[in-house]
């Protein structure tokens, strides 16, 4: 489990495709590592699955993660959000993020404000369902509150965020382009409430 509280941005040393998966090198900057443990790359909740002292480590990503995900998007150079899992006596200063993506959105703008940066994400309506005004999303990772959720017609929703000077500057949110896709996990709770408030069968 994760905060979405990035705590660094890793470096990619190499992405290689091979059958439909792929492997990431990435220089984390993160000395400490375990075989085997979880890191959340851009919000993906992956596996180390080999490493050195200086921190490099490498990565595997299935079909079904790079279908739903940006990873596959990612060249060597480019700059990916880090968030290792959370220990019982961390502070939750985000929300409980899986690191499980839900699905893609587009960045549709962004706008300098009052030495913030407001962004608009359009979603479409499988994701936008569980968003609601000052709610919570993850959006490559970074734990993230709705300003505004805008229905737009039946197909396809717009919200809005303000990113904090912060966040912009030690995230890779400050890289983005109008355009690009980003990963989305939704608030797992909302997605709970949805399931318990069906009606049984």
């Amino acid at each position: 489990m994760f905060s979405g509280i990035i705590e660094t941005l890793g470096t990619i040393y190499d992405a290689i495709m091979s059958d439909g998966s792929m492997t990431l090198d990435i220089a984390t900057g993160f000395p400490d590592l375990v075989l085997g443990e979880s890191i959340a790359v851009n919000g993906v909740c992956l596996t180390v699955v080999t490493f050195d002292t200086a921190g490099r480590a490498q990565f595997y990503a299935s079909t079904e993660t790079l279908r739903r995900s940006n990873l596959d998007t990612l060249r060597i150079g480019d700059q990916a959000n880090l968030e290792r899992a959370v220990s019982m006596s961390t502070r939750l200063s985000g929300h409980i993020v899986q690191g499980h993506v839900d699905g893609l959105a587009l960045l549709e703008s962004i706008v300098p404000e009052a030495g913030a940066f407001r962004i608009e994400i359009r979603l479409p309506p499988a994701l936008a369902r569980y968003c609601v005004e000052k709610g919570s999303i993850t959006l490559d990772g970074i734990s993230l509150t709705l300003n505004s959720v805008k229905d737009l017609s039946s197909n396809e929703c717009r919200i809005g965020l303000t990113i904090i000077p912060h966040t912009w500057a030690h995230t890779n949110l400050h890289a983005r382009q109008v355009g690009d896709l980003l990963n989305v996990e939704n608030d797992v709770l909302a997605k709970y409430v949805e399931r318990l408030c069906k009606p049984s069968l």
